[in-house]
């Protein structure tokens, strides 16, 4: 046990380090730790701009203006295949980073190439789903409801369409670097944001979806 010195209780600028409490076994937080918590910070933004639109969209979703409702305009089977899409790419994203943890080039691509596959079908969806609106003149400008209805669910189609970009650097830096440490925290991060992306899908399918052709 290290002596304490009369003048000097924490040993500050002596050569022994001594452990004070509150502050662990001393030194800096692992790299991996401090940039998971920083892009937890960085969903949380992310999901407090969400909660606004969805806020939004709650106080707006019956000002149609005498134009058409959800019930006459959402296609249950169509948001239902991007739905199916979307989860699938969740779990297939999960494979992805469990062969990266482990280190198997083959499996890493494979899986994440599905996920590039079914994020993109799902992104395709979407954009045909709003061209459709469009056509039949129940664009955004429609009605408070359709700019609510633009505004969210159009968010998050950006927010996969950049996931769908980044999916396609993390394949890039992995053939090119390889499962280098750092690489493996930028593939954390993707994870994190993909899975969020999911979640944040639910809850829009429920809400707006579901409760629209419900009421």
């Amino acid at each position: 046990m290290t002596a304490t010195h009369p003048d000097d209780p924490n040993l500050v600028g002596h050569g022994r380090h001594r452990d004070v409490p509150g502050q662990g076994g001393g030194g800096p937080a692992p790299t991996r730790i401090v940039v998971g918590y920083g892009f937890w910070i960085f969903l949380l933004s992310d999901i407090v701009m969400f909660s606004c639109f969805f806020a939004a969209y709650a106080v707006l979703h019956g000002a149609t203006a005498g134009g058409p409702t959800a019930r006459q305009l959402f296609d249950t089977n169509l948001v239902a295949l991007e739905t199916g899409c979307l989860l699938a790419s969740s779990f297939s994203c999960g494979l992805a980073t469990l062969a990266a943890y482990a280190h198997y080039p083959v499996k890493f691509y494979a899986a994440m190439s599905v996920t590039y596959v079914l994020g993109l079908a799902f992104v395709v969806l979407e954009v045909r789903e709003f061209a459709h609106l469009v056509s039949i003149g129940a664009g955004p400008q429609r009605s408070a409801f359709l700019s609510a209805f633009f505004s969210l669910v159009g968010c998050h189609g950006v927010h996969v369409t950049v996931g769908l970009l980044w999916l396609l650097t993390m394949m890039a830096q992995v053939f090119a670097k390889g499962f280098r440490r750092d690489i493996m925290h930028r593939m954390m991060c993707f994870s994190l944001f993909w899975h969020a992306l999911d979640i944040i899908w639910v809850a829009l399918f429920t809400v707006v979806y579901l409760l629209g052709v419900i009421q």
